[in-house]
């Protein structure tokens, strides 16, 4: 697996800013893949990170690596679980809700979109985009803004932050396990 992707694609997750990031993987061999995943995770786990594979698509993987302490926290939050209840988990709480998401991405019947919520987006604005059907958002960034768009912004520009010193900071020879931090 490639450090460099997962610098460009989560680097505010590494950071501890944010709690957890989606991307997309291309890969040759399952097993050696899954090796690999093991193997980051050992370094990652001790920083509070977890790397899982969510979904098997010929030749790609789709990553999810998160905060397992951020995401207790931000499942924990009365709208949340709202949200997750709403749409069918049985038991919204970590990490039982992480199988849930997993069954829901492999079903292949479209994204499921409370997934917001496992990366750290604000409830209002997860609520926002379902109930908008996608439509009506008041800023788009990293995620669609349906409520504090003052407080995005800020987010989103240390996001960019972040990718951006993590991206300088790989090229010249940090490795993702020395550029995560440790919470």
């Amino acid at each position: 697996m490639s450090e460099e992707l997962m610098i460009r694609e989560a680097s505010p997750t590494l950071a501890g800013i944010k709690t957890g990031s989606l991307f997309n993987c291309a890969f040759n061999d399952r097993d050696e893949l899954l090796a690999d995943i093991r193997n980051m995770n050992h370094g990652l786990l001790e920083k509070g990170l977890c790397m899982l594979p969510l979904r098997f698509d010929e030749g790609s993987v789709l990553i999810y690596l998160f905060r397992a302490g951020l995401l207790r926290k931000d499942l924990a939050d009365a709208e949340s679980v709202r949200i997750l209840k709403e749409a069918g988990y049985r038991q919204p709480a970590y990490p039982y809700c992480l199988t849930e998401l997993g069954r829901r991405l492999n079903a292949k019947n479209g994204f499921p979109h409370e997934i917001g919520l496992f990366l750290g987006y604000p409830p209002e604005d997860v609520r926002g985009f379902i109930e908008n059907r996608a439509k009506g958002s008041r800023l788009t960034g990293y995620w669609k803004v349906y409520g504090d768009v003052n407080a995005a912004k800020k987010r989103f520009e240390a996001f960019r932050k972040c990718t951006d010193y993590f991206c300088r900071q790989f090229e010249r020879g940090c490795t993702v396990l020395q550029l995560a931090a440790e919470i």
